[in-house]
């Protein structure tokens, strides 16, 4: 069921082939979702009817969900929806306002002061995967930060389910954390109306959320034109597990990933062979208990792997590597192994963190960067929702102790005017 490795046997090469994948989807899928993006951009609310007929995901009526719509289905939520959306919204809301950026102001000689400042955007769309399976814990982790941020106008695209409605359980997540403007509409064409608009829908400043694959390529599509959060392709898991592990704990980590779709990768990482066939047989035991057991069972015959490490340094090495957007670990010396760790997503110290309370309950966020751009991207977070600018200050004084440098540096680069706009200023 999963491909069983060692790395002593493996040559660098080899190495490097295990640990390479991309959150970029296919040429192909790159070039037909460009082709949705640029019809979209030069025919707005037609284009996204079309391609919503087409493909699905557009409500019935249009986009947009009439907030009669949100309030009926708060109304009607159960009690316990009610309080575990309110629950994981304020630890979301809490961890993200430690975020907040502070300005800082550097007196770089006198006279002469640089403040680096932030501040909230305008606007930005937040994409929610939905349809058969829709996300409420996505519409959390990309509009209360938001929120947070101080974002003046929210956007949430989501694709409609095969009976041209919005699931209730969105409806009512959007009306408890107070977010006004709800668009049904899914795919490629979600993101091109986001991102340049139409004549039904404002454009916005940045898009964030995950998506398929054709929702990834027209993020990367719009991505000259509009601001984007990250590429985020099939979400994954790597798990370091040691002798003390318990084997059933780490098969269920790993399943809660493969449960998201057939080409989610998953990987087991271990310094003993008895951990890798006691893990595997839990996998089997527990996948036996899924009601999505087909698509587990792909993404692990796929993309499954159980690796054999010589020791936990190489296992953690390893790990780096891979660069996970999740990254489980059961050993030991757990909370030491996560310090050394510089590539991953989001990552889970011990027996009693188990993935899912990141996906929905402990506050951190669960948009994620995958295909191992994690060894070089951060989680969405606060800073996501605003922009940082330099604002530089100077006096007579100040100008005069940099004339010198500027001047030299504009001669060596034969660029006149950048020389005059600061002699004329000294001119009598």
């Amino acid at each position: 069921m999963i491909r069983r490795v060692t790395l002593a046997d493996l040559t660098p090469a080899e190495r490097r082939t295990l640990v390479t994948r991309s959150a970029v989807p296919r040429a192909d899928v790159r070039r037909a979702a460009a082709d949705i993006v640029e019809a979209v951009r030069t025919r707005g609310d037609a284009a996204v009817e079309d391609y919503g007929r087409r493909f699905g995901g557009l409500r019935e009526g249009g986009a947009r969900v009439p907030a009669d719509e949100i309030r009926k289905a708060t109304e009607a939520a159960s009690p316990e929806f009610v309080h575990a959306v309110r629950g994981a919204a304020a630890n979301v809301r809490k961890v993200h306002e430690a975020q907040r950026p502070d300005d800082a102001v550097v007196t770089v000689a006198p006279g002469v002061t640089i403040a680096r400042r932030w501040a909230p955007l305008r606007r930005v769309g937040c994409y929610v995967p939905g349809g058969s399976a829709p996300l409420p814990s996505t519409l959390i982790m990309t509009a209360v930060p938001a929120q947070v941020a101080g974002v003046g106008s929210i956007a949430i695209a989501t694709p409609a389910g095969p009976d041209g409605g919005v699931d209730p359980a969105l409806l009512a997540t959007a009306g408890i954390l107070g977010v006004e403007e709800l668009l049904a509409m899914g795919g490629a064409q979600a993101i091109a109306a986001l991102a340049y608009g139409t004549e039904s829908i404002e454009r916005v400043d940045k898009i964030v959320g995950p998506g398929n694959a054709f929702v990834t390529a027209a993020k990367l599509a719009v991505a000259g034109d509009c601001s984007i959060d990250m590429p985020a392709g099939p979400s994954e898991a790597l798990v370091i597990a040691d002798t003390g592990a318990d084997p059933r704990h780490v098969a269920a980590d790993l399943l809660a990933q493969a449960e998201h779709g057939p080409d989610s990768p998953v990987a087991l990482v271990s310094d003993d062979p008895s951990v890798l066939d006691a893990v595997l047989d839990a996998v089997r035991e527990l996948t036996d208990r899924l009601d999505r057991r087909d698509i587990v069972e792909k993404a692990l015959s796929d993309h499954g792997l159980a690796v054999l490490a010589a020791d936990i340094d190489e296992a953690i090495a390893f790990a780096d590597e891979y660069a996970p957007e999740h990254l489980s670990i059961h050993l030991a010396d757990a909370a030491g192994a996560a310090d050394r760790i510089t590539g991953a997503g989001s990552v889970f110290v011990g027996a009693w963190a188990p993935e899912p309370v990141g996906d929905y309950a402990s506050g951190a966020n669960h948009v994620l960067p995958t295909g191992g751009l994690a060894c070089s991207m951060s989680p969405l977070g606060t800073e996501d929702f605003g922009s940082w600018r330099q604002v530089q200050t100077l006096t007579r004084e100040g100008l005069a102790g940099l004339r010198s440098v500027v001047t030299t540096l504009a001669d060596a680069e034969g660029l006149g005017a950048h020389r005059l706009a600061v002699d004329i200023r000294f001119e009598p």
